[in-house]
């Protein structure tokens, strides 16, 4: 928490995001064969039931200050990012409810997921899910990652949130014994350490896939979340009235350090249409803290386009369409002329529809300098 604060004050992060990088996956064959038949599965509407779990979600729809917390009403546009993000990392395992109450198969998929040892499974396993089965989570449940099923529950339409809980199913899915990982994730103060790993997952994989709303749910909502949860953590042993004061201080220090990167990306830079006249005046990476090239043609017209770039990328993620004539050369400087990489372009706000095609376009430019 006090880190969270320090942030606010200076350009040091409360701490520096990580995508979970590890490929190696410990599964349960029998998982992945009954989760391949339907990976996401939505419950039914049930007004009267989801709007009493709404009502019950007004606390934290306050705390995280956005009313799609908890709100019951799981869009599909939040299913589709989460599907992609369980593709992209092998986690084929991991079965999603979308706001759906089904115990019986949670018991089944507790049975089955024979990486966790028994005595696990059928203690502290059986017990949450005994818990879910008593106190559904369509009423007084939040998103979160059942590791003993390797069930994701959600129930916010924030993709953020739902990225948090497939950060945790990743982290989970990487270890040799997930049982006692699972078991000690959970315990007070122990459990700050595999927090911070799923929340640092879900704001790098958040700021790496060109998704602007993606990247600032992720500041202004993951970043008050996990101040709250270090909160908790920490005044789990707090006397008296003590712990609330503690959990509301991460809380609103999340709340600062979020509202401040959100801030900081939001004045980072823009994709927009230029003049090509040699006679323009550019900005310069000191105006705008970002580096800029001139590109031509990049969705089909003929005119040229100004868009902030990243690092290189592989050889395999270039679309077999692309061309080395889809991009001409860049105006900047650089050590490593004549180098040829591969550019993904990443609108970060202000996109213009003439821009608006850029998510989609992959080059292949030549890095041979100024031209003359």
């Amino acid at each position: 928490m006090l880190a969270l604060a320090s942030c606010c004050s200076t350009h040091k992060k409360p701490f520096e995001p990580k995508e979970i990088v590890d490929r190696y996956r410990n599964i349960a064959p029998a998982l992945v064969r009954e989760t391949r038949q339907q990976p996401i599965e939505r419950g039914e509407a049930r007004p009267l039931i989801d709007g009493i779990g709404w009502v019950f979600g007004i606390p934290s729809k306050i705390l995280l200050w956005d009313r799609r917390v908890k709100n019951h009403r799981v869009s599909e546009d939040t299913g589709a990012v989460l599907q992609q993000y369980l593709v992209e990392n092998d986690l084929e395992h991991v079965k999603v409810r979308l706001n759906q109450y089904r115990p019986l198969d949670d018991w089944r998929r507790l049975a089955k997921n024979r990486t966790v040892g028994w005595p696990y499974r059928y203690t502290v396993g059986a017990l949450t899910v005994a818990v879910e089965t008593i106190l559904p989570g369509r009423l007084f449940g939040h998103d979160n990652y059942n590791p003993y099923t390797a069930t994701l529950h959600v129930y916010s339409d924030v993709p953020a949130l739902a990225i948090r809980e497939g950060g945790r199913a990743k982290d989970v899915a990487r270890r040799e014994y997930p049982g006692s990982y699972a078991f000690w994730m959970n315990l007070p103060i122990v459990d700050i350490w595999p927090t911070t790993i799923a929340y640092g997952d879900a704001i790098a994989y958040s700021q790496t896939h060109g998704d602007e709303a993606l990247e600032k749910d992720a500041y202004n909502i993951l970043y008050p979340a996990y101040g709250g949860h270090v909160g908790n953590s920490a005044g789990t042993f707090a006397t008296g009235l003590l712990a609330l004061p503690i959990y509301l201080g991460g809380v609103v220090a999340g709340h600062a350090a979020g509202r401040l990167e959100s801030s900081r990306l939001a004045a980072s830079g823009a994709v927009v249409a230029m003049d090509t006249s040699v006679d323009s005046v550019w900005p310069t990476d000191e105006e705008t803290d970002v580096d800029l090239a001139r590109f031509v043609g990049l969705s089909g017209d003929a005119d040229a386009e100004w868009a902030a770039y990243e690092e290189p990328i592989g050889d395999d993620l270039l679309p077999s369409d692309a061309t080395t004539n889809s991009a001409d050369h860049i105006d900047a400087s650089s050590d490593n002329e004549a180098e040829e990489e591969l550019i993904r372009l990443r609108p970060i706000v202000n996109r213009t529809d003439e821009a608006a095609d850029l998510y989609a376009d992959w080059i292949r430019i030549s890095r041979a300098g100024p031209q003359p």
